[in-house]
């Protein structure tokens, strides 16, 4: 089993190694914080697995596990082009069902397909090589982008401001660096002093088990709280900026994220403190009009009835467990992305910056 990261380092959540008969590694997020342990998942059905059942988790490092899964489901299919064409349509269909929030997904699914077709006519193994190239290419592109977000989201956290975020947003939910907290790693990069309130993120409490646990690897000032203490911490005036990231944003501007995301927005908004997303261009879904439109997933019963193995609700309760929720851009005060910060986000500004 791997150490865990040294203090003051970013883990990687998803990465190749290696070249076509190389493996794809994943930290198994479902067994932080108290063990760190890298899985290798060896068929398309364990990286389907993976997805379902959050061993990776967070819409960018959903959309390089499906890339590089795709490149794993193709492994035993010979170098015959028509087969392996035929394998990967079944392979990305397959991949496909196992979240249907996290528009990153699709569009990595997407970008496979569109890959094999400009390198159709090649023969097979150069056909595989093309594909391998670009699920690296996307965890790349990924990693770059989150960069990118958190010097274009820096200097939102001011020295001694307190931030408070939702769910996991980081490094574990990227390629690498994170989204909502890739300014907060960027801050501290340059010596800002600052704190941060991690939301637990029921039912499955991300934030307690995750986004805390990375931050404190990273030498950053965190401290947990509930999800229903966040009024509280913002009316003692703890709060300066609420900062989440996203799964999925409409083209005019509403957000879905992790359950939880819209009640923070309202409370925000009551207390007179900036609402801000931070997500990379590839979450952004314009074929999408409003957040009505955006399919949400729900769990099952079991994550709440007996979370972790655990009951603490009575046999036979209903339970309705939507695993997202929509904030509307009216609540919104920015979205960060590589490419600059939407300010008040509409239909407008976001085909303007996203053009």
């Amino acid at each position: 089993m791997p150490e865990s990261p040294a203090r003051g380092s970013v883990p990687q959540t998803v990465r190749w190694v290696g070249g076509l008969d190389g493996r794809m590694e994943l930290i198994d997020q479902t067994l932080l914080p108290g063990e760190h342990k890298t899985i290798t998942p060896r068929s398309v059905e364990e990286v389907w697995e993976a997805i379902k059942v959050l061993r990776v988790r967070g819409a960018p490092a959903i959309g390089v596990a499906a890339a590089m899964g795709v490149v794993v489901g193709l492994r035993n299919t010979g170098d015959d082009e028509a087969a392996i064409l035929a394998r990967l349509a079944e392979v990305c269909d397959y991949l496909a069902t196992s979240r249907p929030t996290a528009v990153n997904l699709f569009w990595a699914l997407d970008r496979m397909r569109r890959a094999a077709e400009a390198h159709r006519g090649r023969g097979g193994q150069a056909l595989k090589e093309a594909l391998l190239a670009e699920a690296k290419a996307i965890r790349d592109e990924d990693a770059a982008m989150c960069r990118a977000i958190g010097d274009a989201g820096q200097y939102l956290i001011t020295e001694g401001c307190g931030v408070l975020t939702h769910c996991n947003a980081g490094s574990l939910a990227t390629a690498e660096y994170g989204t909502a907290l890739a300014p907060l790693y960027r801050a501290h990069e340059l010596g800002r002093r600052f704190r941060v309130y991690a939301d637990e993120t029921r039912p499955l409490l991300q934030g307690a088990r995750l986004t805390v646990w990375e931050l404190m690897q990273a030498g950053i000032d965190v401290t947990l709280i509930c999800d229903d203490m966040a009024a509280v911490v913002m009316r003692e005036g703890k709060v300066d900026l609420v900062l989440v990231g996203a799964d999925r944003i409409a083209a005019n501007g509403d957000v879905a994220n992790k359950i939880g995301t819209y009640g923070l927005a309202v409370l925000a908004q009551h207390h007179g403190i900036p609402f801000c997303v931070a997500a990379p261009s590839s979450t952004f879904d314009l074929s999408i009009k409003s957040g009505d439109q955006i399919p949400i997933e729900e769990r099952g019963a079991e994550e709440v009835t007996c979370g972790f193995g655990r009951r603490t609700a009575p046999e036979g309760a209903k339970v309705y467990s939507p695993a997202f929720d929509v904030t509307p851009a009216k609540l919104i005060a920015g979205i960060i992305t590589e490419r600059g910060l939407i300010k008040k986000p509409t239909r407008r500004r976001i085909a303007k910056v996203l053009a």
